[in-house]
């Protein structure tokens, strides 16, 4: 194919601005800067280190062999083309992702060149594509990063011909747009405190530095800028690791940002300080403390619909950069489930010793904008109980109305269960204001998690939570939530605690208000258990051939009700979801609603009622 020379044409505006505001030692970036192919993240000689473990370590053998196998794959797929789903065209960006990294591996590891032969043809495609569709930034982002790598990794097999129209499409699809962004007017993402931040700026270090040799200029104003970016949404993670969208967009979020710090380190020689950005170092621990026995994460925020614990290859960077064992040692056992990827081979972490996970305590309290408390009965009992409640404010990204909602393992069932996000596609689904269409939409309001509904109505849309009081004991553990601001034009005071009871056998939920006024209220669980009424409040759930019990402590009087939480289209379905709801009319004064859950176990001894005690006395 006859190559068209490309006319570069910069923004000038917006690089001079870039430029004219770095300091003496941020204009000499590149001073340090590791001339030769490849410098991104794996050097050659951290592969010849790596193939000196592969004969002795049987899961660096599986990692590779995974990879070698997803390459394998990637040989026989179809020519990626440019097309768009919904305003997005991220699917294409993370396809060719997925394939780069396998090819460019399997490549480097093996010597085999149709490897390499398809890894380019790839990155041929995606350059000559029109536009790496920038009016949703992070598709350019990923595709910088994903050609990127490509370009540094396979830089001795390409010809100078494939070299020139790589960096070409980078520069043109990728790094033109990179540097408008942070320009006078910056895009909303470079000030933002969530994923978008991480993944966007990450993947332009990663692309910038790809070409620094031979395209310095773009490199002197993107990495600055980034650089001053990042802390932004690394702040987020402060003081626990926590991440307030959820532990599925922690994955997302906490991935870019290890690869833009691996980048910067293994080609700059420093990741000029963001490592030890105060919580970052602690983040791991999030993603494993918020999966429950079930192997399900608390599935808060526009997670995916049972959002599961599989592989998080950045565990093993993260374990290694911060001396903590007990995230390797998660991450080999993940690996004992579920497939590896490149960057389990790239980040690779040796097991540690079997002690590694004595690190993790069975309770947390996750300080931060979200906060989220987590409780647990054991760790090497698949049929241990485990219990979230969350506090935070509706206005987060990926937020939904669910200040204090729990979630509930017992028996390797999650029996109080959020449904996740629904399509992002639908209309106004990012209207999140309060009365905007966001809150329309079942899945995303109050009526579908296991949250209050007060007067017949959910949580106000700029509603604030937090966890006024945690405790945590060998026989108890409990979290209180003030949820005042979530229902204030109804209620004068809200507040909720969940607890862990009875050396740790059952979850109580309890809710407490104050009315000034007349006032029905409403206890709701989401559950997909099969649900039955027993006489005195008792209502026996069951699910994949295990049992619970739900008893309400107070009201005496109060019983349980069950609705229906199917959907029709356009939303998602919910087939088969049920709201267990304790339905209480209007009353003034104070009202309290105690609930216990009861795991059923043959042959154990039986779990007694507690006596209600008012959340001031926990």
């Amino acid at each position: 194919m006859k190559r068209r020379p490309l006319k570069i044409v910069l923004p000038l505006v917006a690089l001079l601005a870039l430029c004219a505001g770095l300091a003496a030692e941020e204009s000499d970036l590149l001073s340090t800067l590791v001339k030769d192919h490849p410098r991104l993240m794996l050097k050659n000689a951290d592969l010849d280190r790596l193939k000196g473990l592969h004969t002795g370590d049987p899961i660096l053998r599986k990692c590779v062999d995974d990879v070698i196998a997803a390459a394998d794959r990637a040989c026989r797929k179809e020519p990626l083309i440019h097309k768009l789903v919904g305003p997005r065209l991220l699917h294409v960006s993370r396809d060719c992702l997925g394939r780069i990294y396998a090819l460019g591996l399997a490549w480097r590891w093996t010597g085999d060149e149709k490897y390499a032969r398809k890894a380019e043809e790839n990155l041929r495609t995606v350059c000559a594509f029109k536009d790496w569709n920038p009016s949703h930034f992070l598709d350019t982002a990923e595709m910088s990063h994903t050609v990127g790598v490509g370009y540094d990794w396979l830089f001795d097999f390409l010809d100078e011909s494939a070299r020139t129209a790589i960096r070409e499409g980078l520069i043109k699809n990728g790094l033109e747009p990179g540097l408008t962004a942070y320009g006078p007017k910056s895009a909303w993402w470079v000030r933002s405190g969530f994923n978008w931040n991480q993944v966007c700026n990450s993947g332009l270090i990663v692309g910038a530095l790809a070409i620094a040799e031979t395209d310095p200029s773009y490199a002197r104003a993107i990495v600055p800028a980034a650089i001053k970016s990042l802390p932004r949404a690394m702040k987020t993670y402060a003081p626990d690791g926590a991440w307030p969208e959820g532990p599925g967009y922690w994955n997302y979020a906490t991935s870019y940002t290890v690869f833009g710090l691996a980048a910067l380190e293994s080609a700059l020689g420093t990741d000029h300080g963001l490592s030890e950005i105060d919580g970052f170092g602690v983040c791991g621990f999030f993603p494993l403390l918020t999966t429950g026995p079930s192997g399900l994460f608390v599935n808060f925020a526009d997670s995916g619909e049972r959002s599961r614990r599989k592989t998080l290859p950045c565990l093993f960077w993260l374990a290694q950069r911060y001396g903590r064992p007990a995230l390797a040692h998660a991450e080999h056992a993940a690996l004992g489930r579920h497939p590896a990827s490149a960057q389990h081979v790239i980040w690779y972490a040796p097991p540690p010793g079997d002690d590694a996970a004595l690190d993790l305590p069975l309770d947390r309290h996750f300080r931060g904008p979200v906060e989220l408390a987590v409780f647990r009965s054991a760790w090497d009992d698949p049929g241990a109980l485990f219990a979230s409640v969350k506090g935070g404010y509706n206005q987060v990204n990926h937020g939904h109305l669910d200040l204090g909602a729990f979630e509930f393992d017992a028996l390797g069932v999650r029996w109080a269960r959020d449904l996740g996000s629904d399509n992002y596609n639908l209309p106004g689904y990012w209207d999140a204001r309060k009365g905007g269409k966001r809150w329309t939409y079942y899945r995303l309001n109050s009526e579908s998690h296991s949250v209050p509904l007060v007067g017949g109505k959910g949580q106000n849309p700029l509603g604030k939570s937090k966890i006024d009081r945690f405790g945590s004991t060998p026989d108890r553990a409990f979290a209180i939530v003030d949820m005042t601001s979530a229902y204030a034009d109804r209620a004068k005071t809200t507040r909720r605690g969940v607890a862990l009871v009875e050396n740790r056998r059952a979850l109580l939920v309890q809710d407490e208000f104050f009315f000034e006024a007349p006032c029905a209220v409403s206890w709701g669980m989401m559950t997909d258990a099969a649900v039955r009424f027993e006489r005195g409040g008792r209502a026996i759930l069951t699910q994949d051939g295990r049992t619970l019990e739900a008893r309400i402590l107070c009201p005496e009087e109060a019983s349980f009700t069950v609705a229906s939480a199917e959907r029709k289209p356009p939303e998602r379905a919910n087939k088969g979801v049920r709201r267990l709801a304790v339905d209480l009319p209007g009353a003034e004064g104070p009202m309290r609603i105690t609930v216990l859950l009861v795991p059923v176990v043959d042959g154990a001894g039986a779990v007694g009622s507690p006596v209600v005690e008012p959340l001031d006395e926990w």
